[in-house]
């Protein structure tokens, strides 16, 4: 397939949730909702004690494909810390591993791939992901449509740059060298694996979307590592694909990675309703970059979760008065919740949203 080689476009599910009321799909829209809505990248799990208890025992990527275990981890930060949106319980790499890649996670570590793919050989090995492999997922979805109630509920996927950064190094990297050098000395390689990610994920959001879920985030966590120019080239022709994919479903959709603040244009480019912003720029600084009509989301550093109340106040009330640059904002860290995290804090950080 070629970087543009468009999927089969499907209808879209006559049975999707009315939320008008949600604060966060107004924000999304770029209205302003009653109160700043707010949500944690990685709520579901990690800093909660009652994700660990029901995950004992249980690996990661087991309990992403067991329905009634992924529906309950996604509820547990919405009844503990009353934030504006669920994000599914899954993982980027749930749709490799589903499709017949040999990936685990690694605890300490994170995704793991058994054999790097680096080669022709290796691209062309790489299996297709069918919808009914996902189907778990989307029974999970099911069952937290049907008990959420008014909160909206966030499914998402990872970009081709990012799921394509884990199979080329084999593995979290902090120079990704392998999938530079392939990128830059083997182009139509490096296009053909993407756009079979790009395939991939779309399959898997559009799942989601036929199960139910209200919006959507592709997490391109580590396109921060790449100049704007090579992101242009080599990225956002296939993230583009992706969200181009999904835009019948009408829902909003959010774009992240991590290190992306010369990258914010790039990304709205490739077809993002909300950007999101890491915490290295200010908000307002992002809307300027962004023309000065965005709808974004974040930022507050994840590791000020860890600082004292006085301090994460102050941050807090700095950031959602930042965000009022923004045609809507969506408040959120800068990536994800830190697995040491008191809970008890972020429940008073969404408290502390809500009165601003």
């Amino acid at each position: 397939m070629s970087p543009t080689t468009p999927l089969p476009q499907q209808a879209a599910p006559s049975g999707r949730r009315e939320l008008p009321e949600a604060p966060f799909l107004a924000a999304a829209r770029g209205e302003r909702p009653a109160r700043t809505p707010v949500w944690f990248m990685r709520q579901a799990g990690r800093s909660l004690p009652e994700y660990r208890a029901l995950r004992e025992g249980v690996p990661m990527l087991d309990a992403c494909f067991d329905p009634e275990m992924l529906a309950e981890i996604t509820l547990q930060p919405v009844h503990r810390h009353g934030v504006d949106a669920a994000i599914l319980f899954s993982d980027i790499v749930v749709p490799l591993k589903a499709a017949g890649v040999d990936i685990d996670i690694v605890p300490g570590t994170g995704p793991v791939v058994a054999a790097p793919v680096r080669d022709l050989a290796a691209v062309k090995a790489l299996p297709e992901l069918a919808a009914e492999q996902v189907s778990k997922v989307a029974d999970g979805v099911g069952l937290l449509v049907e008990r959420l109630g008014e909160t909206p509920l966030i499914g998402f996927a990872g970009a081709p740059f990012t799921l394509a950064s884990y199979l080329i190094e084999g593995g979290p990297s902090r120079n990704h060298e392998h999938t530079k050098a392939l990128m830059h000395s083997s182009p139509e390689l490096w296009h053909e694996l993407a756009d079979r990610l790009a395939d991939t994920a779309l399959t898997f959001l559009r799942a989601q979307l036929d199960a139910g879920v209200d919006a959507v985030q592709l997490f391109d966590s580590w396109a921060g590592a790449l100049s704007e120019r090579d992101y242009r080239e080599f990225v956002l022709p296939h993230s583009t694909k992706v969200l181009a994919g999904v835009a019948e479903y009408g829902v909003p959709r959010i774009h992240f990675g991590v290190g992306t603040g010369e990258l914010l244009v790039a990304m709205r480019d490739a077809g993002a309703d909300v950007v999101g912003v890491d915490w290295r720029i200010p908000l307002d600084e992002a809307v300027r970059r962004l023309g000065g009509k965005a709808v974004v989301q974040g930022n507050l550093d994840p590791a000020l979760l860890h600082a004292s109340w006085p301090v994460l106040e102050a941050e807090v009330r700095r950031i959602v008065e930042e965000g009022k640059a923004a045609d809507g904002h969506i408040f959120n860290l800068g990536h994800g919740v830190l697995p040491g995290v008191d809970p008890d804090v972020l429940t008073r950080v969404v408290g502390l949203v809500h009165e601003l």
